[in-house]
């Protein structure tokens, strides 16, 4: 039997194939002392041998709630956190952000995520999706090996049920329209995605035109609000798909140009507004909303739309 196939089956559920390859390319995994690789085989009478990964970068002492930011927690119990991400936010250190992310704000309130620390090391405890630095709203986090592993097959499944709002440029003409555009990395531009691109995977998003405004003087098409529901969860997709039609999100120079924020949004107008999961140990669906930001609240109250509690609600449930 391969390895990287008899570690899985002695590791599940907690940890997914994925993660034991990880695992293995770290070099946790012996085989009767010796590094191997994911393809070796091994028989009976082999000693096999996981350690484990270095916890030092997580070292939760490192994480004070006074230093770390702040992050609205909407639901947590023994499996899952559920929060709302601020814009501005990056999901886990990266190049060029290394500190103040969402990871932080989690550490520093949930020290014992440390012991969820991805096999090789890198420091995404229990982040299972992801939403983009300048794009706000829901996120749910696993709390265990169990539910990292439960919720990650949810996502892959596309069992997971995501909305979003979007503040777009232009009004909207049809009522309701679906974008099925596959989506990969721009073949120029390496850091946009591209409905053009060299080597897309299929992307599709569900629009609902929920209000269109008039022109002013900074939008000088009108604009319109729209709630977006994808199947697929593709790299910057609503951004794209929002585009490729004409209408960007405001706020949004990487696909919308300099004149996109209209004069109001610092960021792009998008906000993940619910997520419907399968609770992973109850196996209750469970749904969570994130209030809109400060931003998408006096922009809609410019346009005399007041967003209650009720109208958002009306929002997410319209057929």
């Amino acid at each position: 039997m391969r390895l990287d196939v008899f570690v899985s089956t002695r590791l599940a559920p907690e940890y997914s194939r994925s993660q034991v390859a990880r695992m293995i390319k770290a070099g946790l995994v012996t085989v009767n002392g010796a590094v191997a690789r994911a393809s070796s085989g091994v028989r009976t009478g082999d000693n096999v041998d996981v350690a484990a990964a270095a916890a030092g970068a997580l070292d939760p002492s490192r994480y004070k709630e006074g230093d770390a930011p702040d992050i609205p927690v909407i639901f947590a119990d023994d499996e899952i956190i559920v929060v709302n991400k601020p814009a501005g936010m990056t999901v886990h250190p990266a190049p060029g952000h290394p500190s103040g992310t969402l990871v932080d704000a989690l550490m520093a309130r949930f020290p014992e995520l440390a012991a969820m620390a991805e096999p090789d090391g890198v420091l995404r405890p229990g982040i299972v999706h992801r939403l983009d630095k300048d794009t706000s709203g829901v996120m749910v986090v696993a709390r265990t090996p169990f539910s990292r592993t439960a919720l990650s097959r949810q996502f892959k499944d596309r069992v997971v049920k995501k909305t979003y709002l979007a503040i777009v440029k232009g009004k909207v003409a049809r009522e309701r329209l679906t974008i099925e555009h596959p989506v990969g990395r721009h073949p120029i531009e390496r850091k946009r995605m591209s409905v053009r691109s060299n080597a897309p995977r299929d992307a599709v998003s569900h629009i609902a035109v929920l209000a269109r405004f008039d022109p002013t003087a900074t939008d000088d098409a009108g604009t319109s609000l729209v709630r977006v529901k994808p199947d697929t969860g593709r790299m910057h997709q609503i951004r794209v798909h929002l585009a490729s039609v004409g209408h960007p999100c405001l706020g949004d120079p990487l696909y919308g140009g300099k004149t996109a924020g209209g004069g109001f949004f610092r960021r792009q107008a998008l906000h993940a507004l619910a997520l419907s999961i399968t609770h992973p140990r109850s196996a209750e669906r469970l749904e969570f909303i994130a209030p809109l930001p400060d931003d998408f609240v006096e922009y809609l109250a410019q346009q005399s739309l007041a967003a209650d509690a009720d109208e958002v609600r009306r929002w997410i449930e319209l057929k």
